[in-house]
């Protein structure tokens, strides 16, 4: 029992992250009717500025170590220590949440000028032109990262406070034994916490409906005398924020490397099509639902049953949607009909 809530609790959490990027895809496609495949670098780039602060903040000399007398021997010290003591190593330990505020403007520029600079010249062009063009700007992003952080995972701890283990069992009556990490519930606390978020911008507040409105009927919106291109420009920038701030909140619990993009995106570009094109609720429900089932899938019993078939699982439920509802689960008539 307790191993599968366990792997429930991972699926919510894995969840998690493919609705914050499945939710940032459809309010790209919906809004500017492009598919974006350059999201999941996004996600990237959020992680890397995790560990570009990092970084930073245990920038560090050698110094003669205290403890060693007979002969000198030097150890590393952060500057942050030297300079601020307690407070500089709090800064140290606390730099995965520290890093959002380096990663939300980062991100907003980045999505500012990834639409600006080259997503607008696509909005009129084919789905297929427009998948080719930002699978190659994924690519290219991520080789930048591969050039300036090299291939191999980097380790981006959460802070010490929250690195243990919750007694979930104690809260539930499920016993001691039953504990899960505390950044893990963390990140799925914070997940629901940005998805509500942006659900309620977009239902209410003056901006949020307009632009709904314009996903429904750009044309009919544009009559109105209203600037419907710069307010999805804004939403553009604003899912390269979600995206960002969940690579940001991962980081932890996998550490980033540099085709970290690549593997979240296509799964979650799935579950865009099985939660439905242009559906928000879909994409999120989707998100949460691939999730489970994939984490449930990787069971050893399971797996014992059905070799490999978490690695699958995603795809024939994909196939069993698409063939049972062929505009997803929650899709809108019209959308990708072509």
């Amino acid at each position: 029992m307790d191993a599968v809530l366990i792997q429930l609790l991972n699926g919510l959490d894995k969840g998690a992250a493919y609705a914050l990027i499945a939710l940032g895809l459809t309010l790209v496609f919906g809004t500017l009717g492009v598919v974006n495949f350059a999201h999941g670098a996004l996600f990237l780039i959020g992680a890397f500025c995790a560990v570009t602060f990092q970084k930073i903040v245990t920038i560090s000399k050698k110094v003669l170590d205290p403890n060693i007398t007979y002969f000198d021997a030097y150890i590393e010290q952060p500057y942050l220590e030297i300079w601020f003591g307690e407070t500089g190593l709090a800064v140290i330990d606390y730099a995965v949440p520290l890093s959002l505020f380096l990663a939300v403007p980062v991100m907003l520029l980045v999505g500012l000028a990834m639409e600006r600079g080259l997503i607008q010249f696509f909005y009129k062009r084919t789905h297929a032109e427009q998948i080719l063009v930002t699978f190659g700007l994924a690519i290219v992003l991520q080789e930048i990262i591969r050039h300036f952080f090299g291939a191999n995972p980097i380790p981006t701890p959460a802070p010490d406070i929250v690195s243990g283990s919750a007694p979930i069992g104690s809260w539930i009556g499920l016993g001691e034994s039953f504990v899960y990490p505390w950044w893990r519930l963390i990140y799925l606390s914070s997940s629901i916490v940005i998805i509500s978020s942006v659900f309620a911008f977009l239902n209410m507040t003056t901006f949020g409906m307009v632009v709904r409105a314009g996903m429904a009927n750009r044309q009919m919106v544009g009559f109105l005398g209203i600037n419907i291109e710069r307010k999805f420009t804004i939403i553009f920038a604003l899912a390269a924020v979600v995206a960002g701030v969940a690579g940001v909140m991962y980081a932890p619990i996998l550490p980033p490397d540099y085709h970290l993009g690549m593997d979240f995106l296509v799964i979650s570009f799935v579950i865009v099509v099985v939660g439905g094109m242009g559906s928000l609720r879909g994409a999120v429900a989707a998100g949460f639902l691939l999730g489970v089932l994939q984490s449930l899938a990787a069971m050893t019993a399971v797996n014992d049953l059905l070799p490999g078939i978490s690695q699958i699982v995603i795809y024939l439920v994909a196939v069993v949607v698409l063939l049972t509802r062929p505009r997803g689960l929650m899709g809108r008539k019209g959308v990708m009909d072509e």
